[in-house]
């Protein structure tokens, strides 16, 4: 397998040495360089073409959404931030970071973040698809859809994929992810995560309820003109009869 073209960005000495230390011990690993400030990382990533950068936020001369801003979206590599600020992990999310390391971190989360990162790598390499990052750092185009989202769990960030959810309801100001047995709550409101799903996969059926179209395994329709829908693992949702027309969606006429 090809080794993974690996950038070190950060602005303290400390910090790089302890990624440079976890990446030398990936043989999957190739580091090509270090960068301690912004404007020297966009010039690096230009030279260098990196398939993987662990990028610090906040730097000198520019920070590291201006750096992914300043290499644009097509050439843009993969991105691992690393901060020791919390309240970026949201805008990481917007700009398709592949994940979010909060300092301190130890071994076991590094290589959970350099897998997703590898995998990632390969699905591009697979696919044959264009790297691709958002241009304008903070906001995401609603006709781009991420292929999984980003939950704040504590101290710690949660990646769940959107094939593995099956519904999504409303709870106060946050969304609930249901997958399986399990639930995230999300900060985000229903009509903002609408917004960001594909519409063939993930139908609003209430104010309160999304659901992923490939979990539904029936549909009843129900005395008054509604119809519940039965989800793999039995959970069951109503669609009203005012939103009946979204039943073409599934098919149903």
């Amino acid at each position: 397998m090809k080794k993974i073209r690996t950038l070190i960005v950060d602005d303290e000495s400390l910090a790089r040495d302890r990624l440079r230390q976890l990446l030398q011990a990936e043989p999957e690993i190739e580091l090509v360089g270090e960068s301690s400030d912004g404007r020297a990382a966009v010039a690096a990533i230009k030279d260098l073409a990196p398939d993987l950068v662990f990028l610090d936020v906040q730097m000198p001369e520019l920070d590291g959404f201006q750096v992914l801003q300043a290499v644009g979206a097509e050439t843009a590599p993969a991105i691992v931030f690393v901060t020791a600020y919390d309240q970026f992990a949201l805008r990481a999310f917007e700009i398709h970071a592949v994940d979010y390391l909060l300092k301190p971190f130890d071994r076991s989360r590094f290589q959970k973040a350099l897998q997703h990162a590898m995998n990632q790598i390969q699905h591009r390499a697979d696919s044959n698809e264009p790297k691709r990052q958002t241009k304008a750092a903070g906001r995401l185009p609603a006709s781009n859809s991420p292929e999984q989202l980003m939950v704040k769990s504590g101290s710690h960030v949660v990646w769940v994929r959107l094939s593995e959810i099956s519904w999504i309801g409303s709870a106060d100001n946050y969304a609930e992810l249901h997958v399986g047995s399990r639930s995230h709550l999300m900060r985000e409101t229903m009509a903002a995560l609408e917004s960001r799903l594909l519409a063939d996969t993930f139908l609003r059926i209430s104010r309160s309820v999304i659901v992923n179209l490939r979990h539904i395994r029936e549909v009843h329709r129900l005395f008054y003109g509604g119809y519940e829908l039965i989800l793999n693992d039995n959970t069951r949702l109503t669609l009203s009869r005012r939103n009946r027309d979204k039943l073409r969606q599934l098919g149903i006429n």
